[in-house]
Parts: structure tokens; C-alpha cells; sequence
């Protein structure tokens, strides 16, 4: 059975801010989505995650967003083509500079929030992203949706591609993420959440909002690092992985 990776959102704060605690999650995931200062993270930030990720052995990603600090990166957003593509090619950058002094790299990108969602169908903020991944480094993966247009062009640019899953996020009969201002629209039980990581990572499929059964082939599952109890939801969700003879495993 393939190995299945756990990927985090880390990085998140801002200054004296923090959202996500880091350091406990560093010690249960296997890759970390680090915030490159546009939807939150700075550079001192961005700095203490890289090093905090190479001393675990965790693999560092970069995750890339719209330049929306004020609306934590999950306002809709009209960017040019070519500036978004600029602004992710920058965000991984600024993150590779961090990661190579801890002695590590940037092994894949992930947009976050309102890019994620919106290079599920858009073509034309999807091959911006993939413009900017191309531009920052040719050969790094880019972890998203089974099915999104993003994974398609990167594929066909010649980026390798990562599938993901969320245990705690509510899905529609077609496989894409129920919005979150939609009730249900986050798996908030810590059972079902450990539940549907193991249905997902054993089988491929979990229940959609609707209740049907929908297939969601993914080698990551990603766990919410802003998620209140985050981090004992993360280690019973690994424990549980590893009780059911599941390997977890980073991707890259």
C-alpha cells in the first residue's frame, strides 16, 4: 500500500502573532505547508519554521497565496496573470532562502485559501501558479485537489503532481471543498475526523456532505494547523494511521 503523507498549514503568524503551534505539529507531520508572508508569516517566522522543519526532518513546501494578509488569504481575489505568477515565483524565493540556511530546501508548493479553491476551476489563475512554480524551480511538485485544473496544467508543464485529501473538510458529490461559510462545511468531531483519515488513506473514498460515497485518491492528507486542539487531533490521527499498519511518509 502506498505510504501516505501528513501535511500541515505552519508558519502562520505575524510578528508577535501566532496561529499555529509549530513546534508540536513538526513533531507528528510529515511535510509543512509554510506560509510565505502574504496570507500570514514574516520573515523571522518563515526563518524559526525552516529550521524548526529541517531539525525534524520534516520536508518544507511552500505555500503560496494571494497578497491578503487582512483577510488571512481567503478573500476572492482578481489577480493578472502575470503579476500572480511573479508573486508566486517570489513567495518560494523568499521561502528557499530560509530553507537552504537550515540546511534543507523547498521540496513542493500548495496555494492556500482563495488560490487553492480558485485554481480548482479557473484555467487562467491556475497556469499563473504553474508560471510561477516553472519560474522559481522547474522540477518541484505541487500538492492540490484530485481533479483540479491546477494539477492538470502542471502535469502537462511537466511539474510532478501531488493529490491531497482533507479529513476535516466537507466535500460535494463532485469532489471539490464545500465552502466554508456553508454549514457543515467542517468536519469538527475529532472521531470522525480520525475516521474519515483512515477511509481516506486505506481506501481512497469517504462520505460527501450529501452522505454518497465519493473516491478521493490523495498520497497527503492535510491537517489544519488553525484547527482548535490541532495538535492532539493530528497525533490521534497518525497513531490511528499507524495502528491500521498504514506508513507515514512524506511525498518528497
Amino acid at each position: 500500500m502506498t505510504p501516505i503523507d501528513l501535511n500541515a498549514d505552519l508558519g502562520e503568524g505575524f510578528g508577535r502573532w501566532r496561529l499555529t503551534d509549530d513546534e508540536q505539529l513538526l513533531s507528528v507531520v510529515t511535510s509543512a505547508n509554510v506560509a510565505c508572508g502574504f496570507h500570514a508569516g514574516d520573515a523571522a517566522t518563515m526563518r524559526r519554521v525552516c529550521e524548526l522543519a529541517a531539525g525534524r526532518g520534516v520536508t518544507i513546501g511552500a505555500q503560496v497565496s494571494y497578497r491578503d494578509l487582512a483577510g488571512f488569504g481567503r478573500r476572492a481575489m482578481d489577480v493578472p496573470p502575470a503579476e500572480l505568477a511573479a508573486e508566486v515565483a517570489y513567495q518560494i524565493g523568499a521561502l528557499e532562502v530560509f530553507a537552504r540556511a537550515a540546511g534543507a530546501r523547498v521540496a513542493y508548493v500548495k496555494p492556500h485559501g482563495a488560490l487553492y479553491n480558485r485554481v480548482v476551476h479557473d484555467e487562467e489563475q491556475a497556469a499563473a501558479v504553474v508560471d510561477g512554480v516553472l519560474l522559481a524551480d522547474a522540477s518541484l511538485p505541487v500538492l492540490g485537489l484530485p481533479g483540479s485544473r491546477l494539477l492538470a496544467l502542471a502535469g502537462e508543464a511537466g511539474l510532478p503532481t501531488v493529490t491531497e485529501a482533507f479529513a476535516d473538510r466537507a466535500y460535494t458529490d463532485e469532489g471539490t471543498l464545500v465552502p466554508r461559510g456553508r454549514e457543515g462545511a467542517v468536519v469538527s468531531d475529532p472521531e470522525a475526523v480520525v475516521e474519515r483519515s483512515v477511509e481516506l488513506a486505506r481506501s481512497g473514498t469517504v462520505a460527501a456532505h450529501s452522505g454518497a460515497r465519493i473516491a478521493i485518491r490523495a498520497r497527503s492528507l492535510c491537517l489544519h494547523g488553525d484547527t482548535p486542539g490541532a495538535v492532539e487531533l493530528a497525533r490521534r490521527v497518525r497513531a490511528r494511521l499507524t495502528t491500521e499498519g498504514l506508513t507515514v511518509a512524506a511525498f518528497a
